[in-house]
Parts: C-alpha cells; structure tokens; sequence
C-alpha cells in the first residue's frame, strides 16, 4: 500500500510540475536568443538564456568569422525569476562587444566548463550596409498557420524581425512564451514546428494588448512577461505607476515584489523607446488605451526623438493599435491617428501596426485631426513607377498567426475605408522589407512564399540630407 501511495504522489507531483513549469532541455528551459539590449550599438548585441533555479557555472565565447581565437565575454550576468505560475529560474544576459558591424560571428556557451550549445548569428548593421528585416504581429498564438510562417521569416533571411504588438496569446505570461513563442522562434532545426530564428537574429516587439492588458498579478502572476524576457533599449520617459502612461498592477505585496524584482529597471519604461539600425530610425511606442496620448510630455518626447534622428535616411514607427484600419475588426480603435501630424513633422516613412488580423497598406496619407479628421490622399503614388510618396504609408501586418479578421471583406473594396490601397484579409502572411540606401522595397507574402503586395519607395540623396536637417 505504502509503494502504491509513493507512486501516485510521484505521479501527481510530476503533473503539477509540468503544469507549472517548464521541462529543461539539458542545462537550458529556454536556449539562447539575441537581443538588441538597453544600449544598442552596431558593434554589441546581448544574448540571453533561461535556466533552472541552481548555482552554476556559465561562460561564454565568441569571434568574428575571420577571425581564429576565441573571446572570452565578460562573466553572464543572471536575474532570478520567482514569480507565481511558473517554477522560479534564472535568466542569464552577457553582452557580446566588438562584433564587425553587419558581419556573421559564431558563438558557444560553457555550462561547467564544457560546451552545451552553439550558433552562428548575424551583428546589426552599420548605416552603409543594405539591409533585410521581416515585420509581422499578432503571432504567439499556437496556431497551425503560426509555424509556417516562422519557417517563411526564416527562409527569407532577415537581418532584424520586428513584432508590433501581441507577441503570445492570451495573457502575456511567461507560460504562454514557453509553449506558443520560443519553440516556434527559436527551435533546434526548419521544420514543421519552428525554425531557429532567434538565436542567430535579433528581434525587436512592441507591446500589444494581449502583452499589456493583464494587470492582475494575483490572478496571473507571470504576466507582463514583456518586461522580464526582453532586452530592449530604456531611452523613453520615463513615467510613473498610475501616470498618463503607466495604468496601476493589481498585486499582494508578495507578488508586486516578485514581480518588480523579475522586471527590474525594464518596467515601466521599455514600452517606448528608439533605436538606430543601419541607415534607418526606429521609434517603437505603447498604443494601447491605457496610454494617454493627449500628454504633452508624451507627444514632446516623441517629437524630439524624431527630430533628433538627424542623421537618419528612414523613419520607421512600430506600435501595435493601427491609426488607419479598414477592417469591420477593432474599426473603433483608431486612436493613434492623433500622432500623425507629429508624425509627418518628424519625417516618418512608413508606420507599422498589429492588433487587426489582415494585411492593409494604405496610400501615402497626411492627416489633420482637428479638420474633423481630415486626410490627403496621394494617390498618384503607385510604388512601381512613382515611389516617392508625398505622405506617411500605414501597414498593417497583423497575419503573423493568430485567427484572420474580416475574410469577408477581402474581395469588397467598397467595404474598405478610402485611405485604403491594399487590404488582404484571406491568408496569413508577413512583410519584408529591404533597405539599400535611399531605395526601400516593401513586400507582403503568404505562408507559401507567393507575394501579395509589393511597392518600392525612394529618396533623392538631396531628399534624404534634407530631411535630416528638419
């Protein structure tokens, strides 16, 4: 009777275990994953991996491809995690400096002296070098469409992926990532699960309302995951709980301490900030409705950071709620067009948006909000033999995965808003877009690798210097 109980209490604690945490795979719960960091240079990247809660010993060495001896990283630095609904770990960071700028290096990790793991991955690019990122949103969702398009991302060969907004389905907790992102992203091999991504190339999110909304850490302590697994740049304003753009946590002191201690300086700042890559600027905000976006200290800070971008030759926004949107889906959300006369003033190019399930491109659009709402259209603007647009052009790529919005409105213009040039709403798909100095090639293609949209913008080089000056 006695080896009877042992066996079902085993059994039980073996369940609950699996429910709460999450199975190592050798010394790792997560392998290692690039990210752009707090302080992003074309020479740094950091790399970050999640392990068991025990003490242990980590190294990391790397090297340029031409190079033949390997550089030994500083020592990685590990933040432990020990919040409710997960088992408690550790999430080491160490930053990999003097990469060649758009250059391939390797790299491997020493757990106790011994290799465990490997890669080979790609610097950020220098502002001389063309350029290849990917663009899609709305994608942690565990989907069967999901995983095609991660092998798409993959086979496509970006330098940098960018995710405007809902990352994982349906809370943001650090258990979705487990089971709906990081096995997709950054799998061992191309296959029908995933493809490994993330280990060889950065990526770069916004926060989307499936990332954000959770505030209830007593009811889901792992949320707010944004703030825990990502390493991205704490340039924006900083604003205080409760304040214009930071709504309050509903948590026990326990949980709040957890998680505050998880997060660390990341929250709540990390949800707007700015970043350089190659010739381009890149300003990544928090659209969702909690943000108060009548701020003047918000609208001044976004202000200023475009117009500090002056040596840029692109301007790119991502953020997760579309200012412009045709679909009958989140129709009433539109409340980012304020920005876009700050926007137009800051010389912003293109503006990527998630949250709406479809693809949409709008035409080259300048608005005024206090005219009513009102918008000028440059429908002269064909992308193929005029590509200099007088205008901001909106994309949505929110396909990236989770359930299509609005299929039903695919193949009926007249349903579309008249601010809308192109609006896909009947397959999955992902954008990709390739920068080669004052030329940008924007193009939409399904999980099948079949182009759905594309168009080509540039610059005179007078063009570009002149807006650099503004």
């Amino acid at each position: 009777m006695r080896i009877k109980i042992f066996i079902v209490l085993v059994s039980i604690s073996a369940v609950l275990a699996c429910a709460h945490g999450r199975k190592a795979d050798g010394p790792f719960l997560v392998k290692p994953y690039l990210q752009i960091g707090k302080n992003p240079t074309a020479q740094t990247l950091q790399l970050l991996w999640h392990t068991p809660d025990v003490d242990t010993s980590w190294a990391v060495e790397y090297k340029n491809m031409h190079e033949n001896i390997w550089r030994k990283a500083d020592v990685p630095v590990a933040k432990r995690v020990a919040v409710g609904g997960v088992d408690p770990h550790r999430i080491y960071d160490v930053t990999l400096a003097g990469l060649e700028p758009g250059g391939t290096f390797a790299y491997r990790i020493l757990h106790q002296k011994k290799v465990v793991f490997s890669a080979d991955a790609h610097a950020l690019k220098g502002a001389d070098q063309a350029y290849r990122f990917v663009a899609f949103g709305d994608c942690g969702a565990g989907t069967p469409e999901q995983k095609p398009l991660a092998n798409l991302a993959f086979s496509s060969h970006p330098d940098l992926v960018i995710i405007p907004g809902d990352i994982v389905y349906e809370h943001g907790l650090i258990s979705e990532y487990y089971t709906k992102f990081w096995p997709i992203y950054n799998a061992d091999k191309v296959d029908e699960g995933g493809a490994p991504l993330m280990r060889s190339i950065p990526f770069v999110a916004s926060t989307g309302n499936h990332d954000s909304d959770m505030r209830d850490l007593d009811k889901y302590p792992d949320a707010l995951a944004y703030y825990i697994v990502w390493s991205q740049p704490l340039n924006g304003p900083l604003f205080s709980e409760g304040s214009a753009a930071v709504p309050p946590l509903w948590a026990s002191d326990e949980n709040r301490k957890a998680f505050m201690n998880a997060a660390g300086d990341a929250y709540p700042r990390m949800t707007n900030f700015s970043f350089d890559y190659g010739n381009a600027h890149w300003l990544v905000i928090d659209s969702n409705p909690y943000m108060d976006w009548t701020d003047k200290a918000l609208t001044d800070w976004v202000a200023q950071d475009l117009a500090n971008a002056k040596n840029a030759v692109w301007r790119f926004v991502a953020f997760h709620h579309p200012a412009f949107n045709s679909s009958r889906d989140h129709y009433e959300q539109q409340h980012m067009r304020l920005l876009s006369p700050i926007f137009e003033a800051g010389n912003v190019d293109v503006v990527f948006n998630g949250h709406v399930h479809n693809y949409q491109r709008s035409f080259p659009l300048t608005f005024t909000p206090e005219k009513n709402g009102e918008w000028k259209l440059d429908k002269a603007f064909d992308g193929v033999k005029n590509t200099k647009p007088n205008g901001i052009i909106y994309i949505v790529t929110g396909a990236g995965g989770q359930e299509l919005h609005s299929p039903e409105q695919n193949d009926d213009p007249d349903s579309w808003q008249k601010f809308t040039d192109k609006f896909i709403s009947n397959t999955h798909s992902l954008t990709v877009a390739d920068v080669d100095g004052t030329k940008l090639t924007l193009r939409q293609l399904s999980a099948d690798g079949t182009e759905l949209d594309k168009i080509i913008i540039t610059k005179d080089s007078a063009d570009a210097q002149a807006n650099s000056q503004k």
